[in-house]
């Protein structure tokens, strides 16, 4: 999973806002225009948005409308249109806050830093796992592929957060079976290999040939790794 998707078509500030949030630690993604952007999303799976309001064919406003059909990404609206009017129709289509043009860098910072802390609370007592196009919210036990639920409750759950706790790494089947069932369960590791394939028919785009989820051959599964 990208941190932060960039939709802004002036060339200099897009490469600005970029290089900006790479330097504060965020892995970014910028495309120049809403048509862009929304394919993007369609194959990848971002924390937050950043849109600017004036764009080339679809606007910022239809791009959120859009997005809104089918996703809760938190976004972030930039425009200089600075009327009252225009920030109550973004806030309207489904913005979580809005920016005027021209901004400072730190008050952009402080404002991603808000709708992040806000969406996904990473405190304590709550956690957000991502790997890839995969997220899940440990609080609510709720699981994220490209941005969209999926839905994984039980041992499949278990056995996917153990394993997303421990990213590309080898992970023998003896030890993964232990884990998730316990040593004394009178079940036998066979039940694993059940769950490991439910779990590909949910994540993977093609279960057959899964990338997230690998066999390693007379070991066990690796979640992660090699290439993904």
């Amino acid at each position: 999973m990208t941190d932060i998707l960039v939709i802004e078509d002036n060339e200099e500030l897009g490469r600005l806002i970029s290089d900006f949030l790479k330097h504060e630690g965020y892995s970014v993604e910028w495309k120049t225009s809403a048509e862009e952007g929304l394919e993007l999303i369609g194959k990848a799976a971002f924390k937050m948005l950043l849109l600017d309001v004036m764009l080339p064919g679809m606007d910022g406003y239809e791009a959120l409308q859009e997005i809104r059909k089918e996703q809760k990404l938190p976004v972030l609206m930039m425009s200089a249109k600075t009327d009252d009017q225009s920030k109550i129709l973004g806030l309207e289509v489904g913005a979580d806050d809005y920016i005027d043009k021209p901004f400072s860098f730190q008050v952009l910072s402080l404002k991603i830093k808000a709708i992040l802390r806000r969406s996904y609370d990473m405190s304590c007592d709550r956690q957000l796992l991502t790997y890839d196009n995969i997220s899940m919210d440990v609080a609510s036990k709720t699981v994220y592929k490209d941005g969209n639920e999926v839905q994984i409750t039980g041992k499949e759950y278990e056995l996917l957060e153990y394993m997303m706790r421990h990213p590309e790494q080898v992970l023998k089947k003896e030890k993964l079976f232990d884990e998730i069932w316990g040593v004394d369960c009178f079940s036998d590791v066979g039940s694993l290999n059940v769950y490991i394939r439910w779990l590909r028919e949910k994540l993977e785009d093609d279960p057959r040939n899964p990338r997230l989820i690998q066999t390693v051959w007379r070991v066990g599964y690796r979640f992660g790794g090699t290439g993904v």
